[in-house]
Protein backbone atom coordinates (compact mmCIF):
# COMPACT_ATOMS: atom_id res chain seq x y z
CA UNK A 1 0.00 0.00 0.00
CA UNK A 2 0.96 3.38 -0.77
CA UNK A 3 2.27 6.15 1.94
CA UNK A 4 -0.14 8.65 2.75
CA UNK A 5 0.01 11.83 0.73
CA UNK A 6 -1.62 14.34 -2.02
CA UNK A 7 -0.42 12.18 -5.25
CA UNK A 8 1.23 9.52 -6.89
CA UNK A 9 4.51 7.69 -5.79
CA UNK A 10 7.85 7.40 -8.20
CA UNK A 11 6.73 4.02 -9.02
CA UNK A 12 3.30 5.27 -10.95
CA UNK A 13 1.17 4.34 -7.80
CA UNK A 14 -2.04 5.95 -6.41
CA UNK A 15 -1.18 6.85 -2.80
CA UNK A 16 -4.32 6.49 -0.38
CA UNK A 17 -5.43 10.02 -0.15
CA UNK A 18 -5.30 10.44 -4.10
CA UNK A 19 -7.53 7.27 -4.29
CA UNK A 20 -10.17 8.89 -2.08
CA UNK A 21 -10.47 11.92 -3.62
CA UNK A 22 -10.49 10.13 -7.06
CA UNK A 23 -13.03 7.63 -6.26
CA UNK A 24 -15.23 10.10 -4.64
CA UNK A 25 -15.03 12.39 -7.76
CA UNK A 26 -16.15 9.49 -9.76
CA UNK A 27 -18.61 8.40 -7.38
CA UNK A 28 -20.18 12.13 -7.56
CA UNK A 29 -20.22 11.90 -11.34
CA UNK A 30 -21.75 8.40 -12.23
CA UNK A 31 -22.88 6.74 -8.99
CA UNK A 32 -20.31 4.07 -9.66
CA UNK A 33 -18.21 2.84 -6.21
CA UNK A 34 -14.13 2.47 -7.17
CA UNK A 35 -12.35 1.16 -4.39
CA UNK A 36 -8.84 -0.61 -2.91
CA UNK A 37 -9.65 -3.49 -5.79
CA UNK A 38 -9.90 -1.21 -8.58
CA UNK A 39 -7.02 0.57 -7.46
CA UNK A 40 -4.38 -0.82 -10.24
CA UNK A 41 -7.04 -0.13 -12.75
CA UNK A 42 -7.88 3.52 -12.06
CA UNK A 43 -3.94 4.01 -12.00
CA UNK A 44 -3.16 2.80 -15.31
CA UNK A 45 -6.57 4.93 -16.62
CA UNK A 46 -4.92 8.03 -14.61
CA UNK A 47 -2.02 7.96 -15.57
CA UNK A 48 -3.21 7.43 -19.69
CA UNK A 49 -5.05 11.23 -18.99
CA UNK A 50 -1.64 12.49 -17.12
CA UNK A 51 0.12 11.93 -20.20
CA UNK A 52 -2.31 13.12 -22.78
CA UNK A 53 -2.70 16.67 -20.44
CA UNK A 54 0.87 16.65 -20.13
CA UNK A 55 0.43 16.65 -16.30
CA UNK A 56 3.26 14.90 -14.51
CA UNK A 57 1.41 15.64 -10.83
CA UNK A 58 -1.43 14.06 -9.52
CA UNK A 59 -2.39 16.72 -7.12
CA UNK A 60 -2.77 19.03 -10.25
CA UNK A 61 -5.25 16.72 -12.38
CA UNK A 62 -7.14 16.25 -10.13
CA UNK A 63 -7.60 20.17 -9.54
CA UNK A 64 -8.14 19.97 -13.31
CA UNK A 65 -10.80 17.13 -12.55
CA UNK A 66 -12.16 19.93 -10.50
CA UNK A 67 -12.71 22.54 -12.56
CA UNK A 68 -12.70 21.17 -16.75
CA UNK A 69 -16.16 19.30 -17.02
CA UNK A 70 -14.10 18.31 -20.32
CA UNK A 71 -11.50 16.54 -18.68
CA UNK A 72 -13.73 14.68 -16.65
CA UNK A 73 -15.55 13.29 -19.16
CA UNK A 74 -12.99 11.74 -20.68
CA UNK A 75 -11.73 10.53 -17.24
CA UNK A 76 -15.31 9.09 -16.87
CA UNK A 77 -14.81 7.50 -20.51
CA UNK A 78 -11.80 6.04 -19.47
CA UNK A 79 -12.99 4.13 -16.47
CA UNK A 80 -16.66 3.10 -18.14
CA UNK A 81 -16.40 -0.71 -18.63
CA UNK A 82 -18.06 -1.32 -22.54
CA UNK A 83 -17.81 -5.40 -23.10
CA UNK A 84 -21.23 -6.49 -25.26
CA UNK A 85 -22.05 -7.41 -28.03
CA UNK A 86 -24.57 -8.57 -30.51
CA UNK A 87 -27.74 -10.67 -28.96
CA UNK A 88 -26.66 -10.44 -25.66
CA UNK A 89 -28.99 -12.17 -23.53
CA UNK A 90 -31.08 -13.01 -26.43
CA UNK A 91 -33.83 -14.61 -24.21
CA UNK A 92 -35.11 -10.89 -23.01
CA UNK A 93 -35.26 -10.07 -26.53
CA UNK A 94 -37.53 -13.55 -27.08
CA UNK A 95 -39.66 -12.20 -24.13
CA UNK A 96 -39.42 -8.22 -25.72
CA UNK A 97 -41.58 -9.73 -29.04
CA UNK A 98 -43.03 -12.71 -27.43
CA UNK A 99 -44.82 -11.15 -24.68
CA UNK A 100 -44.03 -7.19 -23.53
CA UNK A 101 -44.94 -6.02 -26.42
CA UNK A 102 -48.28 -7.83 -26.93
CA UNK A 103 -48.78 -6.35 -23.80
CA UNK A 104 -47.47 -2.80 -24.88
CA UNK A 105 -49.52 -2.28 -27.88
CA UNK A 106 -52.50 -3.86 -26.78
CA UNK A 107 -53.46 -0.53 -25.18
CA UNK A 108 -52.33 1.14 -28.59
CA UNK A 109 -53.87 1.65 -32.51
CA UNK A 110 -51.23 0.97 -35.55
CA UNK A 111 -49.28 3.93 -35.44
CA UNK A 112 -49.37 4.90 -32.41
CA UNK A 113 -45.49 5.59 -30.91
CA UNK A 114 -43.75 2.22 -28.93
CA UNK A 115 -40.53 4.07 -26.86
CA UNK A 116 -37.69 1.46 -26.55
CA UNK A 117 -34.69 2.90 -24.28
CA UNK A 118 -31.14 0.90 -24.25
CA UNK A 119 -29.21 2.63 -21.06
CA UNK A 120 -26.46 1.85 -20.99
CA UNK A 121 -26.22 1.37 -24.86
CA UNK A 122 -22.49 1.12 -24.33
CA UNK A 123 -20.92 0.98 -28.09
CA UNK A 124 -24.64 0.45 -29.57
CA UNK A 125 -24.55 -3.15 -29.80
CA UNK A 126 -27.63 -3.66 -27.85
CA UNK A 127 -29.76 -0.98 -29.04
CA UNK A 128 -29.11 -2.03 -32.60
CA UNK A 129 -29.72 -5.80 -31.46
CA UNK A 130 -32.85 -4.47 -30.17
CA UNK A 131 -33.95 -3.16 -34.29
CA UNK A 132 -32.31 -6.19 -35.74
CA UNK A 133 -34.32 -8.29 -33.34
CA UNK A 134 -38.00 -6.67 -33.84
CA UNK A 135 -37.16 -6.48 -37.75
CA UNK A 136 -36.59 -10.74 -37.73
CA UNK A 137 -39.06 -11.42 -35.22
CA UNK A 138 -41.98 -9.15 -34.78
CA UNK A 139 -44.57 -9.36 -38.06
CA UNK A 140 -45.97 -5.89 -36.22
CA UNK A 141 -42.49 -3.90 -36.65
CA UNK A 142 -44.01 -1.74 -39.36
CA UNK A 143 -48.02 -1.76 -37.49
CA UNK A 144 -46.50 0.72 -34.99
CA UNK A 145 -43.91 3.79 -34.49
CA UNK A 146 -40.98 1.83 -32.91
CA UNK A 147 -38.16 4.49 -31.38
CA UNK A 148 -35.30 3.04 -30.15
CA UNK A 149 -32.66 5.26 -28.23
CA UNK A 150 -29.65 3.93 -26.87
CA UNK A 151 -27.79 5.99 -24.14
CA UNK A 152 -24.82 5.94 -22.08
CA UNK A 153 -22.40 8.44 -20.20
CA UNK A 154 -19.67 7.30 -22.14
CA UNK A 155 -18.90 10.13 -25.07
CA UNK A 156 -16.61 7.83 -26.90
CA UNK A 157 -18.67 4.79 -26.76
CA UNK A 158 -22.08 6.74 -28.26
CA UNK A 159 -19.37 7.80 -31.27
CA UNK A 160 -18.53 4.48 -31.83
CA UNK A 161 -21.96 3.50 -31.94
CA UNK A 162 -23.49 5.94 -34.07
CA UNK A 163 -20.37 5.09 -36.32
CA UNK A 164 -21.06 1.00 -36.29
CA UNK A 165 -18.37 -0.42 -37.20
CA UNK A 166 -18.15 -3.44 -35.33
CA UNK A 167 -15.22 -6.61 -35.20
CA UNK A 168 -15.80 -10.44 -35.30
CA UNK A 169 -16.08 -10.55 -31.54
CA UNK A 170 -19.38 -8.00 -30.94
CA UNK A 171 -20.81 -10.23 -34.53
CA UNK A 172 -20.23 -13.57 -33.75
CA UNK A 173 -23.52 -14.44 -32.33
CA UNK A 174 -25.32 -13.19 -35.28
CA UNK A 175 -26.63 -15.61 -37.95
CA UNK A 176 -25.12 -15.34 -41.96
CA UNK A 177 -28.44 -14.19 -42.95
CA UNK A 178 -28.43 -11.44 -40.40
CA UNK A 179 -25.15 -10.40 -41.17
CA UNK A 180 -25.73 -10.14 -44.97
CA UNK A 181 -28.77 -8.31 -44.88
CA UNK A 182 -28.11 -5.51 -42.31
CA UNK A 183 -24.12 -4.97 -42.45
CA UNK A 184 -22.17 -3.82 -45.73
CA UNK A 185 -19.34 -6.48 -46.66
CA UNK A 186 -16.20 -6.93 -44.38
CA UNK A 187 -13.61 -4.30 -44.39
CA UNK A 188 -10.44 -4.82 -42.29
CA UNK A 189 -12.27 -7.39 -40.29
CA UNK A 190 -14.94 -4.93 -39.33
CA UNK A 191 -18.23 -4.77 -40.83
CA UNK A 192 -20.71 -1.70 -40.54
CA UNK A 193 -23.97 -1.86 -39.31
CA UNK A 194 -26.52 -0.10 -42.79
CA UNK A 195 -27.00 3.21 -42.94
CA UNK A 196 -30.38 2.89 -42.63
CA UNK A 197 -30.64 0.94 -39.60
CA UNK A 198 -27.46 3.57 -37.98
CA UNK A 199 -30.11 6.08 -38.79
CA UNK A 200 -32.96 4.48 -37.06
CA UNK A 201 -31.43 4.06 -33.46
CA UNK A 202 -31.04 7.44 -31.78
CA UNK A 203 -28.05 8.03 -29.08
CA UNK A 204 -27.68 10.51 -26.56
CA UNK A 205 -25.49 11.03 -23.77
CA UNK A 206 -27.71 10.39 -20.26
CA UNK A 207 -26.41 10.12 -16.51
CA UNK A 208 -28.69 7.56 -14.85
CA UNK A 209 -26.97 8.98 -11.71
CA UNK A 210 -28.78 12.47 -12.43
CA UNK A 211 -32.27 12.98 -12.52
CA UNK A 212 -32.56 15.49 -14.44
CA UNK A 213 -30.16 14.19 -17.46
CA UNK A 214 -32.88 11.09 -17.31
CA UNK A 215 -36.22 13.41 -18.02
CA UNK A 216 -34.57 15.00 -20.39
CA UNK A 217 -35.26 11.78 -22.37
CA UNK A 218 -38.79 11.66 -21.95
CA UNK A 219 -41.44 8.63 -21.03
CA UNK A 220 -40.78 5.27 -22.12
CA UNK A 221 -43.12 1.77 -22.53
CA UNK A 222 -39.88 0.21 -22.09
CA UNK A 223 -36.38 0.40 -20.69
CA UNK A 224 -33.45 -2.13 -21.00
CA UNK A 225 -30.58 -1.31 -18.22
CA UNK A 226 -28.59 -4.70 -18.24
CA UNK A 227 -25.76 -4.81 -16.16
CA UNK A 228 -25.49 -1.34 -14.61
CA UNK A 229 -26.52 -1.83 -11.06
CA UNK A 230 -23.80 -3.92 -10.24
CA UNK A 231 -21.60 -1.37 -10.25
CA UNK A 232 -23.45 0.72 -7.99
CA UNK A 233 -23.73 0.94 -4.02
CA UNK A 234 -27.04 0.65 -2.35
CA UNK A 235 -27.61 4.23 -2.29
CA UNK A 236 -27.03 4.79 -6.14
CA UNK A 237 -29.23 1.83 -6.68
CA UNK A 238 -32.10 3.00 -5.02
CA UNK A 239 -30.99 6.43 -6.97
CA UNK A 240 -31.01 4.90 -10.37
CA UNK A 241 -34.24 2.57 -9.60
CA UNK A 242 -36.16 5.54 -8.79
CA UNK A 243 -34.96 8.06 -12.17
CA UNK A 244 -35.94 4.53 -13.86
CA UNK A 245 -39.33 4.13 -12.82
CA UNK A 246 -39.95 7.84 -13.62
CA UNK A 247 -38.30 6.80 -17.03
CA UNK A 248 -40.99 4.52 -17.64
CA UNK A 249 -44.78 5.22 -18.67
CA UNK A 250 -47.31 3.12 -16.54
CA UNK A 251 -47.38 -0.58 -16.52
CA UNK A 252 -44.38 0.04 -18.68
CA UNK A 253 -41.46 -2.77 -18.08
CA UNK A 254 -37.64 -2.61 -17.07
CA UNK A 255 -35.44 -5.44 -18.01
CA UNK A 256 -32.47 -5.65 -15.62
CA UNK A 257 -29.09 -7.73 -16.64
CA UNK A 258 -29.16 -11.91 -15.37
CA UNK A 259 -27.26 -11.11 -11.71
CA UNK A 260 -29.84 -8.05 -11.02
CA UNK A 261 -32.63 -7.61 -9.24
CA UNK A 262 -35.09 -4.73 -8.26
CA UNK A 263 -35.97 -6.64 -5.37
CA UNK A 264 -35.49 -4.92 -1.51
CA UNK A 265 -34.70 -2.14 -4.05
CA UNK A 266 -38.03 -0.02 -5.61
CA UNK A 267 -41.23 -1.91 -4.04
CA UNK A 268 -42.91 0.28 -6.82
CA UNK A 269 -41.73 -2.13 -9.72
CA UNK A 270 -43.77 -5.39 -9.55
CA UNK A 271 -41.91 -8.36 -10.71
CA UNK A 272 -43.43 -10.47 -13.89
CA UNK A 273 -42.44 -13.60 -14.80
CA UNK A 274 -42.64 -14.98 -18.35
CA UNK A 275 -41.59 -18.09 -19.99
CA UNK A 276 -38.81 -16.86 -21.25
CA UNK A 277 -37.45 -14.18 -18.71
CA UNK A 278 -38.02 -12.07 -15.43
CA UNK A 279 -38.75 -8.65 -15.69
CA UNK A 280 -40.39 -5.97 -13.79
CA UNK A 281 -43.35 -3.01 -14.44
CA UNK A 282 -43.98 0.05 -13.49
CA UNK A 283 -46.99 -0.33 -11.07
Amino acid sequence: MSAPGDGMSADGVLTDMALIRLTELLYRATGMTFGEKKRYYLERRVAERMKRTSITDVTRYLLLLDRDPHERQLLVNAVTINETYFYREDHQLTALVADILPVVVASKRPGDLVRIWSMPCSTGEEPYSIALWLLEHWPLVDAYNVEIVGSDIDTHALDAARDGHYGARALSRLPEAVLAGYFEPEEGHRRRIVEDLRESVLFTQVNLNDPLSVASQGKFDIVLCRNLLIYFDEASRERAASHLHDALLPGGYLLLGHSESMARIDERFEQVRFPHAIVYRRS
